[in-house]
This record gives structure tokens, C-alpha cells and sequence, in this order.
């Protein structure tokens, strides 16, 4: 019965592992060009796309690559991204999205020549928010912990120091897309890179509480 147990569970973890590898997501705005291998996403990001909601600039554009699975709950995922951005707006990075009016999108954006870590936050309407790099790096990891109604997202040039660059409101008890995306506003397309995409679950915070508060 033991060895039973044991195989059950097994299997149980490597479906778990498998649900989460790049070739068992979905796409959102397929791109013509990408790849899926080691586990690592490569793709040449569409021309003339992008995420934005009405402010500032007057328009709304919902069509740039954004490759995905779903998940509830509350959770940790981080990503590490890289790409050889050229033109202004060229960006890539971790998307966590509801619907069409409802996402945060974080990474890489190259604008006047520089890069920046940039997180815009769209409820109805679009944010932006950046920090400036005074020099280019060659990757970057984003991370994001959805937690209750709220979502902090974290960058890393090294994957063990983490800043806090965006606390950001989003509805919780339902589920999330979440995975990678890249946008080209202006440009003709560039390359793009996703490496080490991972996600996992956290207990959530209400029901432990109310453990804690009943045990028996």
C-alpha cells in the first residue's frame, strides 16, 4: 500500500511540473515566430502591438504575443527576461491579466535610448510607472506575489536580491492569466527571450487564519 501511495504521488507532482512548462500554456495573439525549448521561450515579438487602456494617449490596443495558463489562488511567479530592444516602447516581461480592462504587465522597456523597469496597471484605464537604468543590463528577473486583493512585483538582477517596485490592487477570489508578454508599439518586431518561468502556490491567508482561529 505504501509503494501504492508513493506512485500516486509521484505521478501526482509530475503532473504538476508538467502543467507548468512553457509548451502546455496557451497563446493570447499568437506571434508568427517562436519556439518553446529547454523550457525556454524565444520569440520575435509582433510589430505595431501592444497592451494599453485609453489614458494619456487616447487609445486601446489589446493585441501583443502573451503566452499564458491559468491559475487561482494566491501565488508566487517569476520569469527571467531578455531581448535586444531597438525602438522606443520595445518591452517584454511577466503579465498577470483578468480580462481586457483588468491586468498588470512588468519587465524590460526600452524608451529614449534607455532601458527602464516599467509596470503598468490597468483597471479601465491604463498606469505606467518606470525606473530608469542608467546602464543596459543583459537580463532581468520580474517577479510578482499575488496575495489577497493586492499584487507586489519585485525586479532582480540576480535572482536572490529582490526590490519592490509596485504594489498594485487586483481582484481576488478569481482566477488569473498569468505568463509572458512582449510588445513592439512602434517598431518592426524584435527578439525576445523567457527563461526559468515557475509559479507556486501560497496558502491562502483568510483560510489560514480561520484555521488558527478554530483548531481544535
Amino acid at each position: 500500500m505504501k509503494k501504492i501511495l508513493m506512485s500516486l504521488l509521484t505521478g501526482l507532482l509530475v503532473q504538476i511540473s508538467i502543467a507548468q512548462t512553457l509548451d502546455k500554456m496557451q497563446w493570447f495573439n499568437e506571434p508568427e515566430k517562436w519556439e518553446v525549448k529547454n523550457n525556454t521561450l524565444s520569440i520575435n515579438v509582433t510589430p505595431q502591438s501592444d497592451y494599453w487602456r485609453i489614458s494619456h494617449y487616447g487609445f486601446t490596443v489589446d493585441d501583443a504575443p502573451f503566452l499564458y495558463g491559468t491559475y487561482g489562488g494566491e501565488f508566487e511567479v517569476k520569469i527571467k527576461i531578455s531581448g535586444d530592444y531597438k525602438v522606443r516602447f520595445d518591452q517584454s516581461g511577466l503579465m498577470l491579466r483578468i480580462d481586457h480592462e483588468n491586468y498588470i504587465k512588468a519587465g524590460i522597456e526600452f524608451v529614449d535610448g534607455k532601458y527602464n523597469i516599467s509596470t503598468v496597471v490597468t483597471h479601465k484605464t491604463s498606469d505606467w510607472s518606470v525606473i530608469t537604468l542608467e546602464e543596459p543590463v543583459s537580463y532581468l528577473w520580474i517577479k510578482a506575489v499575488r496575495r489577497l486583493d493586492a499584487v507586489e512585483v519585485f525586479y532582480s538582477f540576480d535572482d536572490k536580491n529582490y526590490v519592490m517596485m509596485r504594489n498594485a490592487w487586483l481582484q481576488d477570489n478569481c482566477p488569473v492569466m498569468v505568463g509572458l508578454m512582449g510588445a513592439c508599439p512602434d517598431g518592426n518586431g524584435f527578439n525576445a527571450k523567457f527563461e526559468n518561468f515557475s509559479v507556486k502556490h501560497l496558502p491562502d491567508q483568510r483560510r489560514l487564519k480561520w484555521l488558527k482561529e478554530n483548531a481544535e
